[in-house]
């Protein structure tokens, strides 16, 4: 029986801050899985000190909600010894609400709309180190009071979130990607996924269903991996199958949707 978070559609922060065209600072590279079964190799993006990435929090959230319960995940590599946020979220009056540090004892700064907790409330996860030159899946769960941050995904690590009831972060303002406002220490390094999942269960399947081990072959797992490199391998794979094989067992995310491989036109891709 598939559960209801498997079926939450998540936010992908980096093609929403279109990272797939190529910001000044940031480049392709080689991704978590460089020997992928069954499939191409994993593919990231190169993050460089003088990359300046932000969007409108509302271009993440149209429907002008960020959810009160949540999954954040990442598969990253930052540089050896870094310091610094992944990821920040502003309200319009310039306030961070939500903050996800990487480095060594990295903090989860969230604030709510009554600015609860205060800053010497923030969970502070003083055992990990996501800086030490190595590849890392971090899933976030955030539910109810509580935070739980598991790491490669045997690590888990809860602290309480002594936010208020009914807590909200505001979509108002900006997602700034890599820093915060201000703030000199920016992000560099290697990131191959940043998700938003408006389920905290989603966290506790990171591994499985959205970054796998490197034995297991891609599907639609969303990385950046780029919809017509998929499309060239299944084509490969499938000239193997009856006739028909390719119009049925092949679909890919393109212009936003899944549409099925028999609507497009292989000599046009290959």
């Amino acid at each position: 029986m598939f559960m209801n978070h498997r079926f939450a559609e998540p936010v992908d922060v980096l093609k929403v801050l279109d990272f797939h065209s190529s910001p000044e600072g940031v480049r392709k590279t080689s991704g978590f899985c460089t020997n992928r079964r069954a499939s191409q190799p994993d593919t990231a993006y190169r993050v460089g000190k003088q990359a300046q990435i932000s969007a409108p929090t509302k271009q993440l959230f149209p429907g002008g909600e960020f959810p009160e319960d949540f999954s954040i995940l990442t598969t990253l590599r930052p540089k050896a010894g870094l310091q610094s946020f992944l990821l920040s979220v502003y309200s319009e009056q310039g306030v961070q609400q939500l903050g996800v540090e990487v480095g060594r004892s990295p903090v989860f700064l969230y604030e709510d709309q009554s600015g609860r907790p205060a800053p010497e409330g923030y969970p502070l996860f003083r055992s990990l180190n996501l800086a030490d030159g190595k590849w890392h899946r971090v899933a976030i769960s955030v539910e109810r009071k509580t935070v739980t941050v598991i790491v490669d995904c045997k690590q888990k690590i809860t602290k309480p979130l002594l936010r208020g009831d009914c807590a909200s972060v505001n979509t108002g303002g900006i997602t700034v990607f890599g820093t915060r406002i201000l703030d000199e220490d920016v992000f560099q390094g290697d990131i191959q996924q940043l998700l938003i999942v408006s389920d905290p269960k989603a966290a506790y399947d990171y591994c499985e269903h959205y970054s796998p081990d490197c034995e297991t072959p891609h599907s639609h797992s969303l990385q950046a991996q780029q919809p017509e490199d998929q499309i060239k391998l299944c084509i490969k794979n499938a000239s193997a199958s009856p006739p028909h094989g390719l119009h049925q067992i092949c679909q890919f995310l393109l212009d936003g949707g899944f549409v099925p491989i028999g609507d497009v036109v292989a000599g046009d891709i290959l």
